[in-house]
C-alpha cells in the first residue's frame, strides 16, 4: 500500500503540474487578465470543476484500495482495477484530468488554456497506445489486453464491461 508521503507526491508532481503550474505559466506569459465570464460558462465550468474532482477522487481511491499503489510511474497499481469508472473506460482518470482543464478555461476564461488542453489530449493520445499500454500489457498481461478488446480508451461504453 502506498504512503501518505507517495500520494502526496503524486498528486503535487502529476496533476498540480497540469493544472496549476503549467497554467500558472501560461497565463503569466500571455498577459492575461481575467474578466467576469457570463453566467453560463461559469456554471458549465463550476459543474465540470466538480464532476473532474470527483472522478479523480473517486479513480485514485481505486487505485489505492484495489490496485495497492498510485497513479505515478514510480508507485503503479501493483493489482489491475476494473471496477467503477474503470469497467466504462480505460484512462477515467486521465479524463478527469480534462475535464478540470476545460472547467479552468471556462473558469478563467482563457482561450490559452484551451490550447494548452487541446495540446495536452493529443499528446496523450498519442502516448498512451504507444507506450502506456505497452507497458500495461506487460505488467497485467492477458487480462489487460482482454480488458482492452472490451473497454474504450477514450470514449466511455454506456454498460460497465466485466470479466467473465
Amino acid at each position: 500500500m502506498p504512503t501518505k508521503r507517495q500520494w502526496a507526491l503524486s498528486i503535487l508532481i502529476l496533476p498540480m503540474n497540469v493544472l496549476i503550474f503549467i497554467p500558472s505559466v501560461i497565463l503569466w506569459l500571455t498577459d492575461h487578465q481575467w474578466r467576469t465570464n457570463h453566467t453560463l460558462p461559469l456554471t458549465i465550468g463550476c459543474i465540470l470543476l466538480l464532476l473532474g474532482l470527483g472522478l479523480a477522487a473517486w479513480t485514485m481511491r481505486l487505485f489505492h484500495s484495489i490496485g495497492q499503489g498510485t497513479a505515478a510511474p514510480w508507485d503503479p497499481p501493483r493489482c489491475f482495477v476494473v471496477a467503477g469508472p474503470y469497467c466504462h473506460v480505460r484512462n477515467p482518470m486521465l479524463s478527469s484530468v480534462f475535464i478540470m482543464q476545460a472547467a479552468e478555461a471556462l473558469l478563467l476564461n482563457s482561450w490559452a488554456i484551451a490550447i494548452f488542453l487541446v495540446i495536452f489530449v493529443f499528446g496523450n493520445m498519442l502516448y498512451f497506445p504507444l507506450v502506456e499500454e505497452k507497458t500495461l500489457e506487460k505488467r497485467f498481461g492477458d487480462a489487460y489486453r482482454e480488458y482492452k478488446r472490451n473497454v474504450p480508451r477514450w470514449i466511455p461504453r454506456l454498460r460497465p464491461w466485466h470479466t467473465a
